[in-house]
């Protein structure tokens, strides 16, 4: 590479998001979507594309993609049509997909972010529209020479979300990604499993490399069907730096190659070239003859706009506003609906905010993790939020001590018990009785004359090693304020 007095360079991605939407049946028949099941067991001769067969278009696969689109906040297409997609792939058996080509189903909208230094930014999306997803091939294990077709997938409904090249780093992909998914699941128009394919990341990414006052675009690389967030972070990053290497030994221009499609190896963690960029006159787009012009009614788009959830920063900001709760709390507490909802149910019982978001966030989700389950407000889960209530009040009001409370909760989750069934026979109520009190108090000052010879001597802190030795010999039963109170006045004579 030759010397140069100065150089910048800026990274450039926009991303294309298929987003598997939770019907129960295919987008335009009545084949069921189950994952896993027997392949090719859910199919039918619309789906397989035989000949005579009309598709019919499904209505809840609409409204959830309009959903998202009035969440995203675009504008609606008043008239929205279907358009074939010609392409040949072994996994798809008509040999053209149904999309939406010129007339999407939504245009305009946008999606904010929270940047990694803290603050937020605006991404904007450039179109939401509906198309069939394809089947799926898998390659048997030690035979390089076969695939075997599964076409349970074909015509399942997909949302693609198109937006424009807004982000700047790997950092802000993953916001980008994370924030997409937050939404579509607090939106319930999809289960957004990963591990199941039900969202799949599509990073249209090159660079801007200025030099000497000029700046350079080296060419577009599409990174096709990533599906995991630290996918698209080993993708990108790594793309970053190939094509940097590619600049420096090459120096070719986006005017000059156009675009190309990559894949992406996890093994390996390298891209590798699959085929140039197709345009739009490649896939011979045509509108679809056997499906009719979409004409939503404003009364049912109004319905649907009126009945769009709290969106995941705007409850955000209002734990935040309104409880009291530190922006890494609030973060917690609403990185799913369900936590959001199990939360809010507590301090609606509790009308004590601070204390609920430290038992969810700490305690609870702590066990919950370690024993693989999730938190929800159904019936299914072993600590119902009423339960976990009953144990905040109890601590707060001084019934229990902390150290209890987190014996209590590993009860409730092991046995499904009540709070108060738990303290009684396990007999962990806090005891304020003065006479049992001060036998402690005496135990734990001969057990540390080292301590409270500092604690007389001005070293305050020395006190919190006396009080462990307390709470430790009374199995937390003390009442830590009253002990404090106790202990204080018999060091000071």
């Amino acid at each position: 590479m030759s010397q140069r007095t100065q150089r910048t360079v800026e990274t450039v991605v926009g991303m294309e998001v298929h987003v598997q939407l939770k019907t129960r049946t295919k987008l335009f028949c009545s084949c069921e979507t189950r994952f896993g099941d027997v392949p090719n067991s859910h199919v039918c001769p619309v789906c397989l594309g035989m000949p005579g067969v009309l598709p019919v278009m499904n209505r809840e696969a609409y409204r959830l993609a309009v959903m998202t689109a009035l969440a995203l906040g675009c504008r609606l297409a008043p008239r929205t049509k279907w358009d074939r997609k010609h392409y040949y792939y072994p996994d798809l058996p008509k040999n053209y997909q149904i999309s939406q080509y010129d007339m999407p189903l939504a245009e305009h909208g946008q999606l904010e972010i929270e940047t990694p230094g803290g603050g937020r930014k605006t991404i904007r999306i450039l179109r939401v529209h509906l198309e069939e997803d394809a089947g799926k091939l898998t390659h048997p294990e030690g035979d390089g020479n076969s695939s075997e077709v599964d076409l349970n997938r074909t015509g399942t409904p997909l949302m693609e979300i198109v937006s424009q090249p807004d982000l700047r780093s790997v950092d802000e992909v993953r916001a980008y990604c994370t924030g997409l998914r937050q939404l579509v699941t607090y939106l319930g128009v999809s289960e957004a499993n990963m591990q199941m394919g039900h969202m799949r990341f599509e990073p249209n990414i090159n660079l801007h490399v200025t030099e000497d006052g000029r700046t350079f675009a080296t060419p577009i690389v599409e990174l096709k069907n990533l599906n995991s967030f630290r996918a698209v972070e080993r993708a990108v990053a790594f793309e970053e730096r190939r094509q940097l290497d590619e600049w420096d030994e090459r120096r070719v221009t986006l005017e000059e190659a156009g675009k190309t499609t990559r894949g992406w190896n996890d093994d390996t963690g390298e891209t590798f070239v699959q085929r140039e960029k197709e345009e739009a006159h490649d896939y011979r787009y045509f509108p679809e003859p056997d499906l009719v012009v979409v004409e939503p009614e404003a009364a049912w788009v109004d319905g649907l706009r009126a009945g769009l959830p709290e969106l995941p920063l705007a409850k955000k900001d209002r734990f935040v506003r309104d409880f009291g709760l530190s922006e890494y709390d609030a973060g917690v507490l609403t990185a799913t609906a369900e936590i959001a909802e199990y939360y809010e149910t507590v301090v609606a019982a509790t009308d004590l905010p601070k204390p609920a978001a430290n038992w969810v966030t700490q305690g609870l989700m702590r066990e919950v993790h370690e024993r693989g389950i999730e938190i929800n407000s159904a019936g299914d889960f072993p600590v119902v939020p009423q339960r976990l209530a009953e144990l905040v009040r109890a601590v707060e009001g001084g019934g229990i001590s902390k150290q209890a409370g987190d014996r209590v909760l590993k009860g409730m989750i092991e046995t499904g018990r009540a709070p108060a069934e738990i303290i009684e026979a396990e007999g962990l109520a806090q005891t304020s009785d003065t006479a049992e009190l001060e036998k402690w108090i005496k135990d734990a000052i001969a057990a540390n004359p080292g301590p409270a010879a500092d604690y007389r001597a001005g070293k305050k802190k020395a006190l919190g090693r006396i009080m462990g030795h307390i709470m430790k010999s009374s199995r937390g039963k003390a009442n830590p304020r009253v002990v404090t109170e106790m202990l204080e006045k018999r060091l000071a004579e």
